[in-house]
């Protein structure tokens, strides 16, 4: 799935190099594809030429004009791909997929079915911020995740904790608090990107983590999240997703924690 390796599928893929895809790469498709659906598009794998040029992709400069953004939502549709008999239809050959809010979670659901293959009833699995837990702690009690607090930087402080376990489930998280870029007027704006307008999304919220089964799917949907603009949508798309959530957003100059009631 990476992007920043040449030889990965993902890469193959979006340069035209084939169209053969393997059931792993189908798979993530499918995740990406039902989170879609129940985001009502405003989630969107697709939004890979977008992201480049917001500085997002394989260059970090910026590169924003209105006919390039008119270009690249050219190539964007979800809705419009698919994969059959092993082989994908893309939109168009501009279209470049982007799974970095699926991928990490999906790798993580993948290590998670092995150990239980193999009889590992205690665990827990973490890439890149994404969590998946079975079972107990070395104590022999629940699991208890830290949920940062969404501040500026790349320092950690707890917002909360969440306790997990024993039966297997996922949390993940999205936010812009950490990867952002700045304009030429030196404001900031996040990677969450609309694939309706082409531009950051505007939104009070700066984090979301949700708890499912799939940490692939709860992956997506908390990016699905932070890409509908507002906690109302937001939750919205959790309660369709049949997830549970903890959302963060600003009010005024207070973070404003609201969750869903089985939280």
């Amino acid at each position: 799935m990476s992007l920043c390796n040449p030889r990965s599928l993902g890469s193959a893929v979006n340069d035209g190099a084939t169209d053969s895809v393997s059931r792993r790469f189908a798979e993530v498709f499918d995740i990406g594809q039902k989170v879609w659906v129940l985001s009502g598009g405003v989630y969107d794998p697709t939004i890979g030429p977008v992201a480049e040029l917001w500085g997002f992709g394989r260059v970090e400069n910026p590169q924003v004009s209105d006919s390039a953004i008119a270009v690249a939502l050219g190539a964007v549709g979800m809705g419009e791909c698919s994969i059959i008999d092993g082989r994908i239809a893309k939109k168009s050959p501009a279209t470049r997929f982007d799974f970095s809010s699926v991928a990490k979670g999906y790798g993580i659901d993948r290590i998670a079915d092995m150990f239980d293959r193999n009889g590992i009833t205690d665990y827990m699995i973490e890439i890149g911020g994404e969590v998946a837990v079975r079972g107990h702690n070395p104590s022999g009690r629940e699991w208890h995740i830290q949920i940062d607090s969404p501040e500026g930087g790349m320092m950690h402080r707890r917002l909360t904790v969440k306790s997990l376990g024993p039966e297997r489930v996922a949390l993940a998280s999205s936010g812009n608090y950490r990867n952002f870029r700045l304009d030429s007027l030196g404001r900031s704006y996040g990677h969450t990107l609309s694939p309706i307008t082409g531009h950051p999304v505007a939104s009070t919220m700066v984090a979301v983590t949700v708890e499912t089964s799939s940490c692939g799917f709860a992956d997506a949907l908390a990016t699905a999240c932070m890409a509908s603009g507002c906690a109302d949508s937001a939750f919205a798309i959790i309660n369709r997703a049949g997830a549970e959530a903890l959302i963060v957003d600003v009010d005024a100059d207070t973070l404003r924690v609201t969750t869903t009631p089985r939280w």
